[in-house]
This record gives C-alpha cells, sequence and structure tokens, in this order.
C-alpha cells in the first residue's frame, strides 16, 4: 500500500493536531509561538535528530529483531507482541530523562508508530509521524529555554500532566492541581 492513499496513516496525520487542539483548549495554555527561534538546536534536536535515532532503534533494530521472531507476528488487538514490546521499552527509555507519568505516557504514540512500522515493513511512516508529533506538541505546549537564556522550570506540572518535556502551570487544569 502506498503511503499517500492510506487511510489510517491519514487518520494518525490528522490524530495530531486534533489532538493538540483539544489539549490547547483543556489546558488553556498560552504558547510561547517564538521560543523554537530562539532555542533552535534545541528544538531541531527534539524535533529531528531525536525521532529520527528512535525510531532506527526502536522501530527498526528492536521491532524489526522481535517481529522476526515466531512470537513477534502474533497479534493482540490489532497490535504485534513485537509492537507492544518495543513500546514498553520506548516508554521505559524514556525515564531516563522524564518523570514516570511522561514516561508512561510515551507508550500510546509509540504503539502507533510500530503499527505503521509493521504495516509497511520500513520505519519511514514512523519517522514522519515521530516528528510531526513532537514538532507541534513541542512547539506548541513547551518552552524549555526562556528567551533570557534561563532555564524554564515547570517540572511541577510535568509530573502531573502526560507530556514530552517541561510544561507551564496553565497546562493543569485546576481541578487536578
Amino acid at each position: 500500500m502506498r503511503l499517500h492513499r492510506d487511510p489510517f496513516l491519514g487518520a494518525a496525520l490528522v490524530a495530531a493536531p486534533v489532538f493538540w487542539l483539544v489539549w490547547y483548549f483543556w489546558t488553556e495554555v498560552e504558547p510561547e509561538w517564538q521560543w523554537p527561534l530562539a532555542a533552535p538546536w534545541s528544538f531541531a534536536l527534539v524535533v529531528l535528530v531525536y525521532p529520527v535515532l528512535e525510531e532506527i532503534v526502536f522501530r527498526g533494530l528492536l521491532q524489526g529483531w522481535l517481529a522476526d521472531r515466531h512470537w513477534g507476528q502474533i497479534r493482540w488487538g490489532g497490535l504485534t507482541i513485537a509492537n507492544l514490546v518495543t513500546s514498553a521499552v520506548f516508554a521505559a527509555a524514556h525515564l531516563i530523562r522524564l518523570p514516570v507519568l511522561a514516561s508512561t505516557a510515551m507508550f500510546a504514540p509509540s504503539l502507533v508508530f510500530g503499527f505503521f512500522r509493521d504495516r509497511y515493513g520500513h520505519i519511514y511512516a514512523s519517522i514522519l509521524l515521530h516528528v510531526l508529533y513532537n514538532a507541534g506538541f513541542v512547539w506548541l505546549f513547551t518552552d524549555p529555554v526562556g528567551f533570557d537564556g534561563r532555564t524554564v522550570d515547570h517540572s511541577q506540572e510535568y509530573v502531573r500532566i502526560v507530556a514530552s518535556t517541561r510544561l507551564s502551570e496553565s497546562m493543569v487544569p485546576t481541578e487536578i492541581r
């Protein structure tokens, strides 16, 4: 199947902006629209470099190796055991830099990335989705470096809300503070 004709890939691509829109209204965050320009290397690392490297390691190598095992091809709820195991390892690997809740949240998008790795037999769609998901979320909902060069610490909210980087207090709805 061709990437541009796959309705599942189309749905996964549309899901990201829908999620961002819901997250935006739910949290009432005020994005720092300019921060990627103030910290372009930080933004590029999180949006381009890390997703490509993570997809090569997790979906390309690990999931590929697991999929070559007979048991790795067993499907559970439409997902392969190789994808489930890889996604669990992917989420656990994020514990190196992220709090438990945020790391656990990495499981869901990892399943999406792994689904497309299984669907196509390569990681191109997974890389595309990972870059898109990181780009939008990081751009709209994070401010890792203040414009004055100081690090902005929003770790309390970050621990409390599912996220991939540090978030501002406005990200946390009043009822769960």
